[in-house]
C-alpha cells in the first residue's frame, strides 16, 4: 500500500502580508499635513507682504528704504586709502649692463634703471600701473628719456638704453622727471 495524497484541485492561499504599522501610516499623514500648512503660510505671507508693498508706505517699508543707504556709506568706508606716489616716493640708479669703450672717441653703454622704492609698499595701490619717466644724463647728444612700468607693486618693465659717451671718464646719471598713474 502506497500512501498518497490527494492533490488539492485548487491552489495554496498566498501568504498572509503584514499589515502596515499604525505609527508609519500616522507619521505619513503628519508630514503631508505639515508640508500643506507650511505652504500655506508661505502663500499667505507673500500675499501680505505684496499688499503692504503696494500701497502702504508703513514703518517696515521706510526702514527698508533707510538702511540702503546706511549700507552704501558703510562700504564706502571701508574701501581702503592709499598714498600719492610721486618723484620723491623713489630712488633710481642705472645699473652698466654692457660697455664697449673705442679709446679717446668714448664708450658706448647700455643701461638699464634700478629703482628703490621709498615709502612702505603697503601704501600704495596694489592694481595700479605706474608709468615712471625718468631722464638719462651723459650721451653726448643730450638727455635721454625714458619711460619704466611699475604694475603689482614689484613688477617693473623697461626698455635698456644705449648711451653714446663723448669719453670714457664721462659720468652718466638718472634722475625721476615724472610719476603717472595709469589705469584707475
Amino acid at each position: 500500500m502506497s500512501n498518497t495524497t490527494p492533490t488539492p484541485g485548487f491552489p495554496p492561499p498566498p501568504p498572509e502580508q503584514p499589515a502596515p504599522a499604525p505609527a508609519q501610516k500616522s507619521r505619513t499623514n503628519a508630514v503631508i499635513i505639515g508640508s500643506a500648512a507650511a505652504v500655506i503660510a508661505a502663500v499667505v505671507a507673500t500675499g501680505v507682504i505684496v499688499v503692504k508693498s503696494n500701497g502702504d508706505d508703513s514703518k517696515p517699508a521706510a526702514a527698508a528704504k533707510s538702511s540702503a543707504p546706511a549700507k552704501a556709506a558703510a562700504a564706502e568706508e571701508t574701501e581702503p586709502t592709499y598714498t600719492d606716489i610721486d618723484a620723491d616716493s623713489f630712488t633710481i640708479e642705472l645699473r652698466t649692463t654692457k660697455r664697449q669703450c673705442f679709446g679717446s672717441a668714448g664708450c658706448n653703454l647700455t643701461v638699464e634703471p634700478k629703482l628703490s622704492m621709498m615709502i612702505d609698499s603697503s601704501s600704495d595701490d596694489p592694481d595700479a600701473v605706474y608709468e615712471i619717466t625718468y631722464e638719462i644724463h651723459g650721451d653726448e647728444s643730450g638727455p635721454v628719456i625714458e619711460t619704466a612700468e611699475l604694475s603689482d607693486q614689484t613688477n617693473l618693465n623697461y626698455t635698456p638704453s644705449l648711451i653714446q659717451t663723448a669719453s670714457s671718464g664721462t659720468t652718466v646719471s638718472v634722475k625721476i622727471t615724472d610719476i603717472s598713474k595709469q589705469g584707475v
